[in-house]
């Protein structure tokens, strides 16, 4: 009896893993149209972040989303465009299997009819998400406009705590482009964090 209960064991052991490991190679392949990360209808017939969604394809550009949304990336005849899981899939394996994992969760509670479109991110973008494409800023990789840039000083492209997008908004139309889409009063807040000139009193 305990033998035909270690082998039930280690079959679903088994089955669970090769599931497991079908379901990230699926999930991958997916995850590559953005069509299917807008695919989800919400209650009110919306498709899901259909707004956002609008930004990201609109030409021209009017967000800092868009601009990633028409560049396109890889090498020679290699190119593609940007899609959304290029900045939104988790770094490494540790990020990739928490946003698999939201995705799951949030899969399961669409399939139950109770999902509503979600008002924040639960896996906020942060400097590492940026950083695979954005290795480095200097100052020779900006438009010169007389001043000192942000990322021209090498202080400021040491770990400096602050993630790229809190300064730089992502999916809001009307931002200015040619301040990087940059939110003033972010950018304040975080200047104030090591420059008191910065602080609100």
């Amino acid at each position: 009896m305990a033998g035909k209960n270690g082998f039930l064991l280690v079959a679903v052991l088994g089955v669970g893993i090769a599931g497991s490991v079908g379901g990230w190679f699926v999930t991958d392949a997916l995850e590559a149209d953005n069509d299917f990360c807008n695919a989800c209808h919400l209650p009110t017939g919306a498709v899901l972040h259909g707004v956002i969604r609008a930004g990201f394809d609109a030409l021209p550009a009017h967000d800092l989303a868009g601009i990633h949304g028409s560049a396109q990336v890889g090498d020679g005849g290699d190119t593609r465009s940007f899609r959304c899981i290029d900045c939104h899939g988790g770094v490494g394996f540790v990020g990739r299997a928490r946003v698999k994992a939201l995705a799951a969760k949030d899969a399961l509670v669409w399939l139950t009819g109770d999902f509503d479109e979600p008002n924040h991110m639960q896996v906020p973008l942060n400097e590492a998400d940026c950083r695979q494409c954005h290795a480095k800023f200097a100052e020779g990789d900006m438009p010169d406009s007389g001043a000192v840039q942000f990322h021209g000083l090498a202080v400021h492209n040491a770990d400096l705590g602050v993630n790229c997008v809190e300064c730089h908004t992502a999916h809001v139309g009307g931002a200015d482009e040619t301040s990087y889409f940059l939110d003033a009063p972010s950018v304040r807040e975080q200047c104030g964090r090591c420059h008191s000139e910065f602080r609100r009193e």
